[in-house]
């Protein structure tokens, strides 16, 4: 169903697959976006990237889950940072690391970005993932 590919001849990468694939008839999930704001619109974290990141991968647990998946079941993300210093950007990525996302581990670009949707916004990640026919119909 899915296989996580690390090329030999590549710079090995840290925590993530270089490529990941899916065979014809799975079922994928494009998420939009999840950002860092509660259930009535109140952003987390306000100017604390780390805290951000970690609001945002809760929220993309719940996007997931309604639509039948999990964190481990993501193949590709696209982390997107408010900032131009590599520390900022490190730090996020400590976070995604640290998550069920690191599980498959996944392939993902890490990305530094002038500005995003909502004020004081800093963090964003969007993904594809896997529905499973074992966890298919949780919400879906």
């Amino acid at each position: 169903m899915l296989k996580r590919v690390t090329v030999p001849a590549l710079f090995p990468p840290p925590r993530y697959a270089h490529a990941s694939v899916v065979e014809a008839g799975t079922r994928l999930a494009f998420l939009a976006g999840s950002v860092p704001l509660d259930a009535d619109g109140k952003l987390i974290g306000e100017g604390d990237p780390v805290q951000q990141a970690q609001q945002v991968l809760t929220n993309l647990e719940e996007q997931l889950r309604a639509v039948g998946s999990d964190l481990a079941h993501v193949v590709s993300t696209d982390v997107y940072v408010v900032s131009s210093e590599t520390a900022v950007l490190s730090a996020v990525w400590d976070v995604v690391e640290a998550s069920a996302l690191s599980t498959g581990p996944h392939s993902s670009t890490l990305i530094g970005v002038a500005c995003l949707e909502y004020s004081g916004q800093l963090v964003e990640i969007t993904a594809t993932a896997v529905v499973p026919a074992r966890l298919e119909g949780a919400d879906a």
